[in-house]
């Protein structure tokens, strides 16, 4: 399952890095406190759109932008989810029963009893 509030999270934190800024300096910016931004960025706290538009707005960031690095990241992990699950499909040709065909007759390595 992906969790979009771990992406956000991910992407709003790659953003201040990446500008070289403390989560002190886009706290005091976004007149939000120091913990429940960390919180955001670990992905612990949902970001209403206010306190995400007086992030993005610290970090001189469109909330566009934001958004769409997220959606980005959110296709990579269901692409990954999907790709998972197709690897653990199991092959139904090689059950028996009603999903596969089983071959009829002894099969090689078979054990087979004689009447002498």
């Amino acid at each position: 399952m992906v969790i979009f509030r771990r992406l956000l999270g991910e992407v709003l934190r790659g953003q201040r890095m990446r500008q070289g800024r403390t989560l002190r300096e886009v706290s005091a910016d976004a007149r939000v406190s120091l913990g429940y931004i960390s919180e955001v960025e670990r992905g612990q706290k949902e970001a209403s759109s206010e306190l995400l538009a007086s992030i993005c707005a610290a970090l001189d960031v469109p909330l566009s932008e934001i958004l769409s690095e997220v959606s980005d990241a959110v296709a990579l992990e269901e692409a990954a989810l999907a790709m998972q699950l197709e690897r653990l499909e199991v092959d139904t040709t090689s059950l028996p029963g009603p999903l596969g065909e089983r071959p009829t007759g002894p099969r090689s390595g078979d054990v087979v009893a004689s009447a002498a």
